[in-house]
């Protein structure tokens, strides 16, 4: 062994992604359900959510730091989780290679037989974290940047009216159903991410199988009925 190799950090191993992957990916649930009680106040009416907003922007440095660490947490669960993705669509590809009819049957049967092999779980989560990362990208352009759309009226408090702007934004048609459809991939997303954190975590074993996926299970709906009763409650006039 050469003395870079003797430098060079310890590779993380898979099983402390799988675990990095499942704190990380926890983490994240729970801002999601804070978030979506921070924007059920819109239920309460102009001046709770309004009030709940300019608190919010009060903090200041501490709101951005917030934001930062949550986008490090974000970006880590991603970054594992691809990488982690593509280590196994390798593993399985060594079983090709090693295989007598590997140079028969060529490099284009090896990539046929690892993307074939990759479950459809692993491939599904994949693709509707991508989706979540396109959403929050527009979302925080819209919501937070005011990059979409028009810009938020200011009350005669000095408020921005943040009421006003996602009841206006939620009038349009194609932002209402691609809100609510991005809620539905994010449920499905938590809840297949929620199993796998409680199976990594070592939590859903024997009597507690069970409870736990019920939890995910609940947890999903909540966060794709909850985050989609807002723009449903517009369409209706209830807010």
């Amino acid at each position: 062994m050469d003395q870079e190799q003797l430098n060079r950090p310890p590779a993380l191993t898979s099983v402390g992604t799988k675990m990095l992957i499942a704190v990380t990916g926890i983490a994240l649930i729970f801002f999601v359900l804070a978030h979506m009680m921070g924007n059920l106040q819109v239920f309460a009416g102009r001046e709770s959510l309004n009030a709940y907003a300019a608190k919010l922007k009060s903090l200041g440095p501490v709101l951005w730091g917030a934001r930062f660490g949550l986008l490090c947490v974000f970006g880590l669960h991603v970054y594992l989780t691809i990488k982690l993705t593509r280590s196994n669509h390798q593993a399985r590809g060594s079983v090709v290679a090693d295989s007598p009819l590997a140079g028969f049957l060529g490099e284009r049967y090896s990539n046929q037989y690892r993307y074939k092999t990759a479950t459809t779980s692993s491939r599904f989560m994949i693709l509707s974290g991508l989706l979540i990362l396109l959403f929050v990208i527009y979302h925080l352009a819209h919501f937070t940047f005011h990059q979409i759309g028009d810009p938020p009226n200011i009350t005669a408090d000095g408020v921005t009216d943040v009421y006003e702007m996602v009841v206006q934004s939620f009038r349009n048609p194609l932002i209402s159903v691609s809100y609510i459809c991005f809620q539905i991939v994010l449920g499905l997303h938590v809840y297949h991410g929620a199993s796998s954190a409680f199976q990594t975590l070592g939590l859903k074993t024997g009597s507690s199988r069970k409870p736990l996926s019920f939890l995910g299970l609940a947890l999903a709906l909540l966060l794709t009925c909850g985050n989609s009763s807002i723009p449903f409650a517009v369409w209706m006039g209830l807010i």
